[in-house]
């Protein structure tokens, strides 16, 4: 474990039994990896509310956040990320989405989410869930650790 920890927060959006995943930029952390929408926790935040602006940022959507769906802490060569994954729901249409603050999105159903690389952490925390598929929406009502 490291001194340095970042608090992460991303969004399992679902619709139509696909998931939205947004691709990082050549020049970000981790480059060019796929990953659930979303970013990190600034300081005064909430996670909630860090998710919404994150989302916003990223792809120019807007969403709803429901439950805390998975929590996954990944120690990195220098920092430590605490990652969690929220059930989220967009409220806005797809034509309003745009590759804002990210090389790229895609709409992928949960077995094609192997033909995209995902940084440790979130493979990681992929990899103990027995059916993707199943994951959003079962409804437990888990709170991760504060930040």
């Amino acid at each position: 474990m490291t001194d340095k920890s970042i608090r992460v927060v991303a969004a399992v959006i679902q619709r139509e039994g696909r998931y939205l995943i947004t691709q990082r930029r050549a020049s970000a952390s981790l480059p060019l990896f796929w990953e659930f929408p979303g970013g990190k926790v600034e300081a005064g935040e909430t996670d909630r509310d860090a998710l919404i602006r994150e989302v916003h940022e990223r792809i120019g959507a807007t969403v709803e956040i429901g439950s805390p769906a998975a929590f996954r802490r990944h120690d990195y060569e220098g920092y430590s990320v605490e990652l969690v994954l929220y059930e989220a729901t967009l409220t806005c249409t797809d034509e309003e989405l745009a590759a804002l603050r990210v090389k790229d999105y895609k709409w992928v159903e949960a077995h094609e989410m192997g033909e995209y690389p995902f940084p440790p952490a979130d493979t990681k925390t992929l990899n103990t869930l027995d059916d993707f598929s199943l994951f959003v929406g079962r409804g437990k009502k888990a709170e991760p650790p504060k930040a």
